[in-house]
């Protein structure tokens, strides 16, 4: 099957086998697990899943490269051991399917650049969460989410509110970068395989203090000419006089009043979001 890449998809595909094989790696992936993978394209990353994975669902929105897949890994799909769904991975609702209700699973995926962002946000801020994230992305949106990272070699540079998003469920860390050269078709840019884990809401105590954390950081990331502090004057936050209550925080976390959100690392936001919530 002669198959074009349609750039409205977002499709570029991986050819590297060490890249491939990291992510796998990367993902710890064992008999025991199920494997939940984005836009599996032309089956690459999918045959090392199932080489490992004891079972594999691959969300494909694409209908010509589903009919290529069935054909493909027709024995796979008999056995059980793949599940090919023709969808859309933003429609797609993991808490109504069987096979990943019953176990806890892990999302593995060379994803589409212009749904990066929505990736993040759906399966991390989910009810139903992936016990590990491995995902090939941009390697300047990887760069972002790992910035200030413990242990991480790329954990310079500035927060984000993509970075601090990611750190708010889990632990960001980055894998290796992966060429352009290494898709088909060529990107324009490098691309780079980073992992999330330790997934969880652990940091929230409630649906509200969630709420309240992404508030706080889009307030605070608002205007990018302003100090922090000046920034959380404008959170709606009841009737509760911010600009009183501000100073008294960042006096208690030792922070200068100068201070801007890209310098505050994800440890000082979770500071500031729980005296906050205490000042409700």
């Amino acid at each position: 099957m002669i198959y074009k890449a349609k750039k409205s998809l977002g499709q570029n595909f991986l050819k590297s086998e060490p890249a491939l094989n990291m992510m796998c790696e990367a993902g710890e992936v064992s008999d025991k697990d199920t494997v939940l993978e984005i836009g599996p394209g032309k089956g690459a990353l999918t045959k090392k899943l199932l080489e490992k994975a004891k079972r594999v669902i691959a969300v494909e929105k694409d209908h010509e490269l589903f009919e290529f897949l069935q054909e493909k890994f027709v024995d796979e799909i008999k056995n059980g051991k793949l599940e090919l769904i023709n969808g859309d991975i933003l429609e797609f609702d993991p808490t109504t399917y069987y096979l990943l209700l019953t176990t806890s699973y892990k999302l593995i995926a060379n994803i589409p650049y212009n749904i990066t962002g929505a990736i993040f946000k759906k399966f991390l801020s989910s009810s139903f969460q992936p016990e590990k994230m491995v995902l090939l992305v941009q390697k300047e949106v990887a760069d972002r989410v790992v910035a200030r990272a413990p242990g991480n070699k790329k954990s310079g540079g500035k927060e984000s509110i993509l970075s601090l998003s990611v750190k708010a469920y889990g632990d960001p860390k980055y894998i290796m970068k992966v060429h352009k050269r290494f898709f088909s078709p060529s990107p324009k840019v490098d691309s780079a395989i980073i992992s999330i884990s330790n997934i969880s809401k652990n940091n929230f105590k409630t649906g509200k203090e969630e709420e309240l954390f992404f508030n706080i950081i889009k307030t605070g990331f608002a205007h990018k000419r302003k100090v922090l502090i000046k920034n959380l004057e404008d959170l709606k936050l009841l009737e509760v006089g911010l600009p009183t209550i501000l100073p008294t925080i960042f006096e208690k976390l030792k922070m200068d009043s100068k201070t801007r959100a890209e310098d505050v690392n994800f440890e000082k936001w979770m500071e500031i979001l729980h005296l906050l919530s205490t000042d409700l």
